[in-house]
């Protein structure tokens, strides 16, 4: 309840991590966006704007003292310039991404709509969940539940061991060469800038069944990387 249902200001929310995984709070929420490329497993360089009554008043009554670029232009004549969302184009969108979407949109109908994809992902979240339980060399990134991304699920490694080590991101980055030679696992070393540990997928086009093979094949990486290192410390 910390967004007040009496707020003055807007609220903005990048939801593209979230959309067709969460429930989201559509009343407490003023500007909304999101890519086609995650949940919808589509195109990064499109996605979508859904405004607010709040935020079109805001827009219709607010006049930037700056000039705007056309891109972003979303009244004309002091109004909301509504064919935006009936279909106009502001620039020229890639057609195959759009019917790239369309196609997806429509899986999610036929599997069900939003409660299933939400289902989904927490699926494959819960399968993570359980293995970092029983796994005592990695945690969650975020400890608190409430703040921990259930898409975008982020680990770091809490083996003392791993602790002392002094180039971390360089183990990290030699466990998931062996992911990827293997065939097992793509890019799913944490952000450059976090600490070091892994991020994995969960939206809706994954299945949980994958995510639960994939267990197995983070202990053998970590145990092969770890079994290197302690040899070439011996040597």
């Amino acid at each position: 309840e910390w967004i007040s249902d009496q707020r003055e200001g807007l609220t903005l929310c990048d939801a593209t991590s979230a959309v067709f995984a969460y429930d989201l709070p559509w009343d407490k929420l003023d500007v909304v966006t999101w890519s086609w490329q995650k949940v919808l497993g589509g195109e990064a360089a499109h996605g979508m704007l859904v405004l607010s009554p709040r935020a079109v008043e805001r827009l219709e009554n607010y006049t930037p003292k700056w000039p705007m670029p056309k891109l972003f232009r979303l009244t004309k004549g002091g109004k909301l310039n509504a064919g935006i969302f009936e279909g106009a184009t502001i620039n020229t969108p890639s057609m195959l991404a759009v019917e790239d979407c369309l196609d997806a949109l429509n899986w999610v109908e036929n599997i069900g709509g939003l409660n299933t994809t939400i289902a989904r992902s927490e699926e494959s979240y819960k399968v993570i969940q359980n293995w970092v339980n029983r796994t005592d060399w990695v945690d969650f990134l975020a400890e608190k539940e409430e703040t921990r991304s259930r898409t975008s699920v982020c680990l770091k490694v809490v083996d003392r061991w791993f602790e002392d080590l002094e180039d971390q991101q360089g183990f990290i980055k030699a466990m998931t060469k062996l992911l990827d030679t293997e065939n097992a696992a793509y890019d799913i070393a944490g952000y450059r800038d976090a600490p070091a540990g892994l991020r994995i997928w969960c939206g809706a086009t994954v299945q949980s069944s994958d995510i639960e093979a994939l267990m197995p094949w983070l202990d053998w990486a970590y145990a092969t990387a770890k079994a290197e290192e302690e040899r070439k410390k011996a040597a």
